[in-house]
């Protein structure tokens, strides 16, 4: 029987980092230029779009749980969750294209292409992304080896975020010649291509070691429904507090980078620094993500992960006093600032695999996808009450779009949700980990009792003693 303890080596590693790469090739170019692409180079009325990106995150919502209820239930030879970075691949790279297309149609038939290939990549986003979220598992069974996993994860995608920021307007300006339309369209074939290469070489450089068994189909387990699963989750504590830390941690993250342009812009007064600030931010993203498991080593991961929380709010409280004529110590403490919640974010990822196991332990059943999934549902749940906090406060502040100067009530606003605010959501998320049990000191101590999932011999044996027991109870009773 394979060690769980075995040491994964670094192409292993280095190949899963690639499927975050390859998701955020074409994810974040979305986040950066989708809403600009729709309303000034594709054509559609801002009302629509806006009303389309909340029809396609509702959808996403369902679709997330959906893909992890059917992924805790794939089986197949070339492994669990691996098989659909290859069977899905392909159509995420064609629809990251055919989604920066501007078709020559009409009007209300150009609005219908924008709904079905928006919402066609979102699904498959999901399709791909939640049976990678949930594959590491089924990796490693070791808590620090999970965390190193999870750092070249987060250094690949904030990798993929740095690509997208410095070449994708160029390519599209170099590959257009003035035409727009065609340079995204031409830009996005060729990032779906390298997203494609990547989701290949995350599926070959990775080996999926610890696959439990599915549900046997005589047993109840297999009719199940997603609802029953859903139950088992809603009665775990450690996961009702990853959940809840997941919402809030977005909360905060949405406002720390969606406040980075109004700060530099209007508090600052340096417009021409926005690229810079938000180059800086990547980089430090990427720094955070590769010294994780050098920092966090001989450190326990949640007590680790409350004193990089702690840090973060002193400095982020820090920085609101700080006057704007010190613009190099600000940008310092802006990278120093997402250097540490980057480094932090591996251990926040890998407790969900805790989660994961402990419920294994506890019902003898695996489900990976759907804790990931739910909490990718979470962090959207983050990101749109963030998004729409920011622009309640501001409204509330006196924030006029474009205005050259703001008013001194509307800067105090600009300034309170970039640091302070988001200072406090943070400091919330100590509370919220009070009492989360799954500490390495706990798991280390009931680590003799950590059932080895059932590998697919086992299982067959297992099937056939069920069967074998039937024909015996049959036989009796003849």
């Amino acid at each position: 029987m394979t060690n769980k303890y075995t040491t994964l080596s670094f192409v292993e590693k280095l190949g899963y980092g690639m499927g975050d790469g390859a998701c955020n090739i074409i994810w974040q170019t979305i986040m950066l230029f989708m809403a600009y692409f729709y309303t000034d180079v594709y054509g559609l009325n801002a009302v629509h779009m806006g009303i389309m990106f909340l029809v396609v995150r509702a959808l996403d919502a369902v679709v997330d749980v959906a893909v992890g209820f059917v992924a805790d239930r794939t089986r197949t030879p070339l492994g669990q969750f691996r098989p659909y970075l290859l069977w899905f691949c392909i159509p995420f790279g064609v629809l990251g294209a055919l989604t920066f297309y501007t078709p020559d149609l009409g009007e209300n038939a150009k609005i219908v292409y924008a709904y079905v290939t928006y919402s066609l990549l979102s699904l498959t986003y999901s399709a791909i992304n939640v049976p990678y979220c949930a594959m590491i598992n089924n990796l490693s069974r070791d808590p620090k080896e999970r965390v190193s996993l999870q750092s070249f994860r987060f250094a690949f995608a904030a990798l993929g975020g740095i690509i997208v920021s410095l070449v994708a307007m160029p390519l599209v300006k170099t590959l257009g010649h003035g035409n727009d339309q065609l340079g995204y369209f031409y830009s996005m074939i060729i990032m779906g291509g390298i997203s494609v290469v990547m989701f290949l070489l995350c599926f070959l450089w990775t080996r999926e070691r610890y696959i439990s068994a599915p549900p046997i189909k005589s047993h109840k387990r297999y009719t199940e429904t997603v609802f029953a699963d859903l139950r088992v989750l809603m009665h775990h504590s450690d996961w009702l507090r990853l959940f809840t830390l997941n919402v809030v941690n977005l909360i905060a993250g949405i406002l720390k980078t969606g406040m980075a342009i109004y700060f530099v812009t209007y508090y600052l007064g340096r417009p021409d620094l926005i690229s810079l600030v938000l180059g800086t931010i990547l980089v430090s993203k990427l720094v955070g993500s590769v010294i994780s498991p050098l920092v966090f080593k001989h450190i326990d991961r949640v007590q680790g992960y409350k004193l990089a929380m702690c840090v973060q709010a002193v400095l982020m409280i820090v920085l609101f006093f700080i006057d704007a004529h010190h613009l190099w110590l600000i940008c310092g403490m802006i990278s120093l600032v997402h250097i540490i919640n980057a480094s932090a974010t591996p251990l926040q990822w890998s407790l969900l695999s805790d989660v994961i196991d402990d419920i294994e332990k506890n019902t003898a059943k695996n489900l990976s996808g759907l804790v990931f999934s739910t909490n990718l549902f979470a962090i959207k749940v983050g990101i749109a009450i963030g998004g729409a906090f920011i622009g309640w406060v501001l409204a509330f502040g006196g924030y006029i779009g474009k205005a050259p100067i703001q008013t001194e009530e509307a800067l105090l606003c600009i300034r309170l949700l970039f640091t302070v605010i988001p200072a406090l959501l943070i400091v919330s998320l100590i509370w919220v980990l009070r009492h989360y049990s799954l500490t390495d000191r706990s798991i280390q101590s009931n680590g003799a009792d950590q059932p080895e999932p059932r590998t697919r011999e086992m299982q067959d044996a297992l099937e056939r003693e069920q069967v074998l027991i039937k024909t015996g109870k049959a036989s009796g009773a003849a």
